[in-house]
């Protein structure tokens, strides 16, 4: 930091943070080591995150249900242009949030516009390819500088095979794991650079991150238990020091695009066998769970996993 000496003593600093000009953390170093003065700065940077963490709808008196609302903040979704991720989309606008739409199909992506405006909801609809580093920075820049901020993260992007270990090619091995892992990777990388403290990253996982498949999905499970350790690092790095929530959602088998190539009778006796429900799960009880983990209302919640599977996972 500049004015500390190579001498191991600090000079004599004062260190204010601010909030629209509002003074919300000063501390002076004397004389002190270099090391402890280093150890005051670190408090006061992290203290400083946890008042600006301090979100109305996250207090004691505020109704329970208002604590799920997004109003006034900016959701960014990838593979937004059609299945889970569309539903995500339009769940978020429904909870009051603006959204950035983000996939490779235009198409689908201003569909999903059409949709997100009729609730009432801005919405911003830009092509990326998540495996591109430089796209997924295009496509939070474009949300700051249509909106101003960027306080939502939903990593959705994903692609699901089922190709026997013994044939699978590895392009086809890499391709998987470049869109549903280090995809996930970059548009966090990208997103956390601009997110305000209080805000939340939600990467869809899978169920089949915690138990065997009925399928050769050998770079599907592996991208997605990859995606799972990478959720818990980085909420370890990014939370506490910068304020943002990093959580997972691991769905178990819902009705989707991807599910809709499955046998319907094989996945059937599969679910019957696996879920204590013993049904195949619906957009809207997963868009419950993503808009929870997005919202003040999981401000306690970091870290975590959340199973949503019917109970499949237990066996």
């Amino acid at each position: 930091m500049a004015g500390d000496t190579g001498g191991g003593q600090g000079t004599h600093l004062a260190r204010s943070m601010t909030r629209n000009g509002e003074n919300i953390a000063s501390v002076e170093f004397g004389d002190l080591p270099k090391t402890s003065a280093g150890k005051i700065r670190k408090n006061v940077r992290r203290e400083a995150v946890r008042q600006r963490q301090g979100n109305p709808l996250s207090q004691p008196d505020v109704p329970v249900l208002q604590r799920f609302s997004l109003a006034g903040k900016v959701a960014l979704v990838t593979g937004a242009s059609s299945g889970l991720g569309a539903g995500f989309a339009v769940a978020l606008a429904q909870a009051g949030a603006d959204v950035v739409l983000a996939a490779r199909r235009r198409a689908g992506l201003e569909a999903v516009s059409r949709e997100i405006e009729k609730l009432g909801r801005s919405a911003l609809a830009v092509e990326t390819d998540v495996t591109d580093p430089g796209a997924c920075r295009a496509a939070v820049q474009a949300a700051v500088g249509r909106f101003g901020h960027l306080d939502v993260l939903v990593n959705n992007a994903g692609l699901g095979t089922a190709v026997p270990a013994l044939r699978e090619t590895p392009e086809e091995f890499r391709q998987v794991i470049e869109i549903n892992l280090m995809g996930a990777y970059w548009m966090a990388q990208a997103a956390a650079h601009v997110m305000p403290p209080g805000s939340s990253i939600v990467n869809i996982a899978s169920v089949i991150a915690l138990m065997k498949s009925f399928s050769p999905q050998a770079a599907y499970a592996a991208s997605k238990t990859a995606l799972v350790g990478l959720t818990r690092d980085l909420n370890q790095q990014w939370s506490g020091r910068r304020g943002i929530r990093v959580n997972a959602v691991a769905p178990g088998y819902f009705r989707s695009e991807m599910t809709a190539t499955i046998p319907a009778e094989r996945l059937q006796d599969y679910i019957a066998r696996t879920s204590t429900l013993g049904r195949m799960g619906e957009q809207h009880e997963l868009d419950a769970a993503v808009v929870f983990l997005a919202s003040p209302a999981s401000s306690y919640i970091a870290g975590i996993t959340l199973a949503v599977d019917g109970g499949m996972s237990g066996h």
